[in-house]
Order: structure tokens, then C-alpha cells, then sequence
């Protein structure tokens, strides 16, 4: 088989395998290649999910951790003013018994 100036390498591959056997020939070469172009698109398309997901579940926790906050601060809040009632009564009681 001889090249002319005007052939490329996979022209004449291609054509070469025409002549072998067609398509049969060209799908047994190729599809490891095939297969592995189409694993790798399909495992980026898996990843992409995973990412957008892992995104929103990032948005999900830092809104709850926000609620969380706020609820801890009304929790504490809440026991502060509780405390400085007792420490009150406490004061009004020990007047009382000073008297």
C-alpha cells in the first residue's frame, strides 16, 4: 500500500479496513476507545450531579445552623432573663429578713 502526497494516515487506515473486512473490522479496533469516551462522559455527568447536589445540601445546613443560632440566642436570652428574676426575688427576700 503506497501513500500519494494527497493521503492522509486515516484515510488510508479507514480504507484499509474497508478493504479487511468494513465495519466489522472498524467497530473491533475501536470500540475499547468508544466504550472508555463514553465511561468518562458518563462518570463527568455523575460528578456534575454530585456536585450540584452536595451544593444545595451546603445551603440546606448552613439555613439550619442560621435557625439553630437564633433559637440557642432565645434559649439563652429566655435564661437570662429568668435568672435576673430569681436574683431579684433572692435580694427582696434578703431585705426582708434584714428588717
Amino acid at each position: 500500500m503506497r501513500l500519494t502526497q494527497r493521503e492522509k494516515p486515516w484515510t488510508v487506515r479507514a480504507q484499509h479496513l474497508a478493504n479487511r473486512g468494513g465495519m466489522t473490522e472498524m467497530i473491533r479496533t475501536w470500540w475499547p476507545v468508544a466504550v472508555t469516551v463514553i465511561a468518562a462522559i458518563a462518570w463527568l455527568i455523575r460528578l456534575e450531579a454530585r456536585s450540584i447536589s452536595n451544593g444545595t445540601e451546603i445551603k440546606r445546613l448552613r439555613s439550619q445552623r442560621r435557625e439553630d443560632m437564633e433559637a440557642a440566642k432565645e434559649s439563652r436570652d429566655r435564661m437570662d432573663r429568668r435568672l435576673d428574676e430569681i436574683g431579684s426575688d433572692i435580694k427582696e427576700i434578703l431585705k426582708g429578713m434584714a428588717k
